[in-house]
């Protein structure tokens, strides 16, 4: 592997942001590894990409692969997640959130953050949301989904940045992509703006981002009102 050769791997890289990161790391010398449900439009010398469910029970050997066929890998930016509209009839939908969301990014860490330990480098990102200050009754399994992801990973942030492992936990608000159904989005970001952020938390290796800073200020106000409907309940 020549010593300037970064590699990555992209957990959900089919479409949206993942996609998005993919084209920009690719054009920018990286080489790439991504994985999803669905196939990549992207084809590129420096991209392979995997099917891969991170629920399915063949997720672990699959991240192994790819870690021995294509690795050591210097970052891993997960990038799968889902929403659900809350159905009291179908809660197992809300599971299926949490299972996506945050047991996916477990199980990716679980394989990646070892061997990065081990090298004493390494840089896992995990998109989160700035949703995770709310509580969202319309879809209240995302934004405890991403309220766990974002507490757990700055938690280990954290523990592993004296061992040289970064951590980043990137809280975005809205993104336009599939996911953002919301009929007001304000502060949308273009995905291309956001693989641009992904980019730069690549170079600096913050502990938590948080983007675009004008929804952040939004969300504070929003978690002040949804507090105080709490109290007078």
């Amino acid at each position: 592997m020549a010593v300037d050769e970064r590699r990555v791997l992209i957990v959900g890289s089919s479409d949206g942001i993942g996609l998005a990161v993919a084209r920009r790391l690719v054009s920018h010398d990286w080489l790439a590894s991504g994985s999803s449900r669905s196939p990549s439009p992207l084809v590129d010398p420096h991209y392979q990409h995997v099917i891969a469910d991170v629920s399915s029970a063949e997720y672990p050997a699959q991240v192994q692969t790819l870690v021995y066929e294509r690795g050591p890998f210097d970052a891993c930016i997960y990038c799968a997640g889902i929403g659900s509209s809350f159905d009291v009839a179908h809660i197992e939908a809300d599971e299926r959130v949490f299972t996506v969301n945050l047991t996916g990014a477990l199980r990716t860490a679980r394989e990646i953050l070892p061997l990065m330990v081990t090298a004493g480098r390494g840089h896992l990102i995990v998109l989160s949301s700035q949703a995770d200050e709310l509580v969202l009754t319309n879809a209240p399994s995302y934004s405890a989904s991403k309220a766990a992801m974002s507490a757990y990973f700055e938690g280990i942030g954290l523990a592993l940045r004296p061992k040289g492992v970064a951590v980043t936990n990137l809280r975005f608000g809205f993104v336009d992509t599939k996911m953002a159904r919301a009929r007001y989005k304000p502060f949308c970001l273009t995905v291309d703006k956001a693989a641009k952020i992904v980019e730069r938390c690549l170079a600096t290796r913050p502990l938590r981002c948080t983007r675009p800073r004008r929804m952040a200020a939004l969300v504070r106000l929003l978690r002040w009102l949804q507090r105080w409907r709490v109290r007078m309940t």
